[in-house]
């Protein structure tokens, strides 16, 4: 039995709007069996208020990318989604930020070096323990971010974030018991236990923020994850200036450093108890009355508006396929990464992404900030922790710019592309001048920089302010939105690891890198920034405004990369008038349990 659409067998029966909303999903007319069976999964008529014929240039695209497109219209100009719950998980990047940025200043102050007798140690076993210092932090957060997709599995984004908030809090607390008389065993105790922490909040903030996120405002609401990044980045770079010129040196000195980890970590911990649960992976564990109800909250819309309806329309159509397709278990995303690959593709490109992010020098500077500055010419610990405070607030500056205006608006290819062409011509430049001028083997007579060095500062400020809204934050929310729902905590498991296993790379072997290469290190991460133009160009397609659950038709091989992004919004829009159309008016209500005697004339065949 074959129907058309707006047609029963006998060619009289005019859909309602509940049947239009499960035939149109699918694109194609069902058995009754089948109708009332997908009925039942994704809707139930709350009140049928009218019928309508359906208009037949409908086309056969999933019903839940036309829901999205048209919900993210209408929220795009709500102030009220961008609420204390994202601003409360995004506050976990402080504590990320500041525990990026502030150990390689403190590890220059002479109070550090004095604690723990640094004389005794050749300045290249210095160089080892400084190194180690560092990368011990990485490595933790590796296994954190890994750790992470079973505690987003099993305990949910809310729960997870506040274990591994818990757990950096330990590892805060221990580094304050270091000293010379014990050694810098506890130091490396921290450093670990504290990445673990770091690594699991990396994996589950992005995810958590872009499950509440609407489409049309999620880079923006993901970015405020970067925002939070570089405001404890710019406290992390300038407190070791300020501890260094206001206090003598002492234990106090360098303890106020870490001591201060604990102040994010505590406000984090403490504020997640104030944010509700993710609704879709309430949904992935049967639990949709709260699900609904935290979905009411964040979007301060009642269950029976119609924006509400098209969104948890949308996340029930994706939980039906991806329960029928791959399953909702711990392992199954295991085996469609194994299986599927579209998928495994998705999962290659954002490990990519972030070791085209790490190969262009970002975190060399972060965690040597002090040796970096010095090869250009700056002297002195406290000169250089001042140029240090100013290159992170330049980065949070632009950062700002680049939440408010840039990400939903230019796009991620866009950026990508453009940071990585103007940010390597000013590392091309650095390293010229470097190595031209060799500012490290003849100094300025007067302890100030020349106009050469003054330039090469100006250039690689500059670099900063096309690194920033491009490379820095970019790949976090790319790889937040391009995994299926069935995937998305183990795919930014992964990519959050490969992050910190590229981090931990570059940072283990940076000073090794500025002894044995000089002004080549600069020239060496030039390259490999004009390299990442030509894979972002070709492999990357642009996700800016794409619903999460339309991400597998973007990455589809018939669409090429480059031209994906705006053959998808075409569709979504054409689709978007007519499911509006159709749809607008019908009183659909959000349970699932039941149907109205409305449907009671179709008949199982």
């Amino acid at each position: 039995m074959k129907f058309n659409r707006g047609e029963s067998a006998s060619g009289s029966h005019r859909w309602t709007s509940t049947e239009t909303l499960i035939f149109a999903r699918h694109g194609n007319p069902l058995s009754p069996r089948r109708y009332i069976s997908n009925l039942q999964a994704v809707t139930r008529a709350n009140e049928v208020l009218q019928r309508f014929q359906i208009d037949r240039r409908l086309k056969p695209y999933t019903i839940s990318a036309c829901i999205h497109a048209q919900r993210c219209r209408f929220f795009s100009n709500q102030k009220q989604i961008i609420n204390l719950t994202v601003s409360r998980a995004a506050f976990c990047a402080v504590m990320i930020g500041y525990d990026s940025s502030f150990v390689g200043g403190t590890l220059a102050l002479t109070s550090f070096k004095t604690e723990f007798n640094w004389k005794q140690y050749s300045p290249h076993e210095a160089e080892i323990i400084s190194e180690n210092i560092v990368s011990l932090y990485q490595a933790g957060a590796f296994f954190g971010a890994l750790g992470a997709y079973a505690a987003g599995h099993f305990l949910g984004r809310k729960m997870g974030l506040q274990v591994f908030s818990a757990i950096f809090i330990l590892g805060a607390g221990l580094m304050l018991g270091a000293n010379g008389s014990r050694g810098l065993g506890l130091l490396y105790a921290g450093r670990v236990l504290a990445g673990l922490g770091v690594g699991g909040a990396s994996n589950l903030t992005p995810i958590y923020i872009s499950e509440l996120a609407p489409p049309a405002i999620r880079g923006r609401l993901v970015g405020l994850y970067e925002m939070g990044w570089q405001l404890g980045g710019v406290v992390g770079f300038w407190i070791n200036y300020g501890v260094s010129t206001t206090m003598k040196p002492s234990r106090s000195q360098w303890i106020i450093p870490f001591a201060v980890q604990l102040i994010p970590a505590g406000l984090m911990f403490t504020g997640l108890f104030f944010i509700k649960e993710s609704p879709r992976w309430l949904m992935t564990k049967n639990q949709r009355p709260k699900a609904l109800k935290n979905l009411c909250w964040i979007r301060m819309l009642p269950e029976d508006d119609i924006y509400m309806l098209e969104e948890v329309s949308a996340i029930d159509a994706a939980l039906e396929q991806q329960h029928a397709t791959v399953g909702l278990g711990f392992w199954q995303p295991f085996v469609a990464l194994w299986n599927d690959r579209k998928v495994s593709y998705r999962f290659c490109l954002g490990c990519s992404l972030f070791f085209w992010q790490n190969t262009s020098g970002i975190n060399a500077i972060n965690y040597y900030s002090p040796t970096v500055f010095e090869s250009i010419g700056v002297t002195g610990t406290n000169a250089s922790l001042l140029t240090t405070g100013v290159f992170g607030l330049v980065k949070a500056a632009v950062t700002i710019i680049w939440i408010l205006f840039l990400i939903d608006n230019l796009g991620r290819r866009n950026l990508l592309m453009y940071g990585a062409f103007f940010g390597g011509l000013c590392l091309y430049y650095i390293g010229a001048y470097i190595k031209i001028a060799d500012p490290a083997n003849h100094p300025s007579t007067n302890g100030s920089l020349s106009s050469g060095g003054i330039s090469a500062m100006a250039f690689f400020y500059l670099w900063a302010v096309f690194y920033t809204p491009s490379w820095n934050g970019t790949p976090w929310i790319y790889n937040s939105e391009i995994f299926p729902q069935h995937v998305r905590t183990l795919g930014q498991a992964f990519a959050a690891a490969s992050n910190w296993l590229f981090n931990f790379l570059v940072t283990r072997f940076t000073a090794q890198m500025f002894t044995a290469m000089g002004y080549g290190v600069y020239l060496f991460f030039a390259s490999l920034m004009m390299c990442s133009i030509i894979f972002v160009f070709f492999l990357l397609p642009e996700t800016k405004g794409i619903p999460l659950e339309s991400m597998d038709t973007l990455f589809s091989k018939e669409l090429q990369p480059r031209r994906a992004h705006n053959i998808l919004m075409e569709r979504l829009h054409d689709d978007e008038e007519i499911f509006r159309r159709n749809v607008e008016g019908s009183g659909l209500g959000l349970e699932k349990n039941g149907l109205r005697e409305e449907l009671a004339h179709v008949e199982e065949v």
